[in-house]
């Protein structure tokens, strides 16, 4: 049987890898990279730096394949994104098939932890009920870009005995939910804080664990603006930007 690992390597720092992630690179044979292309270059060099620290085996090796296209701003965005999925799912069936042999062990190392706002897992779960190849997988957590982030701005996620809303900037963008005092938003390629006329603190990060890391926080009204030339200043400069922030209403 074919053995694959979906390990969570956290969110740009290397010391974010935990020990059961350790133990799972250890013995791999091979992990598998989604390409996203050159500008997308930091997320690659960071899981060879894992892999060359940590992966033991003389005989690994790394296998790539190009990342399916697909519409950034579709008119049904689920639509999109299933089939999407479907293309994925057809390289991932690929890869296990033709660079895994029955008794090796592989690994896709994903960004952060698998069970946030990532595609893996349902792919993965999407060629095991095909059952084209045959192999069994377990999952490793990791370090979100969530707990990077209040653990950069030393802050605590949800008043005492309050709750905690993870969303999305196309989410957000309807403005923030008056019952919701503390908003974790991801995803944002539009700065949706702007949208939100609420008199609220924000706690943005980007980069988050790198030293490319930037971290701005106090009230939204204040530095919405300065956020975003932040935020488009760094995209040009590296092609790409990672960001989070958590919008936090006072106390009650």
């Amino acid at each position: 049987m074919r053995k694959l690992s979906i390990i969570g390597i956290g969110a740009g720092n290397p010391d974010h890898i935990t020990v059961q992630a350790i133990k799972a690179l250890e013995n791999l044979d091979v992990v598998f990279m989604i390409d996203k292309g050159e500008e997308k270059g930091a997320l690659a060099r960071l899981r060879k730096e894992l892999c060359d620290r940590y992966v033991k085996n003389p005989s690994f090796r790394m296998v790539k394949a190009r990342d399916p296209e697909r519409d950034r701003d579709p008119d049904c965005y689920q639509a999109t994104v299933s089939a999407w999925h479907d293309k994925r799912a057809d390289l991932y069936e690929a890869m296990l098939r033709d660079d895994l042999s029955d008794g090796q062990r592989g690994a896709f190392l994903v960004w952060g932890d698998p069970s946030l706002y990532d595609s893996t897992l349902r792919i993965v779960e999407q060629v095991a009920a095909r059952k084209n190849v045959a192999f069994d997988y377990e999952v490793v957590p990791g370090i979100t870009s969530v707990q990077a982030l209040a653990a950069r701005h030393r802050i605590a996620l949800n008043h005492i005995g309050g709750a905690v809303h993870i969303t999305t900037g196309r989410q957000l963008g309807g403005g923030l939910p008056r019952e919701l005092d503390n908003v974790v938003v991801m995803l944002d390629g539009d700065c949706a804080f702007k949208s939100v006329k609420d008199d609220v603190e924000i706690y943005w990060g980007a980069y988050i664990g790198t030293s490319d890391e930037i971290v701005v926080s106090g009230r939204l009204r204040d530095f919405a603006q300065e956020i975003e030339r932040i935020r488009g200043e760094a995209r040009r400069r590296h092609g790409w930007i990672m960001d989070t922030y958590l919008l936090r209403r006072s106390a009650p």
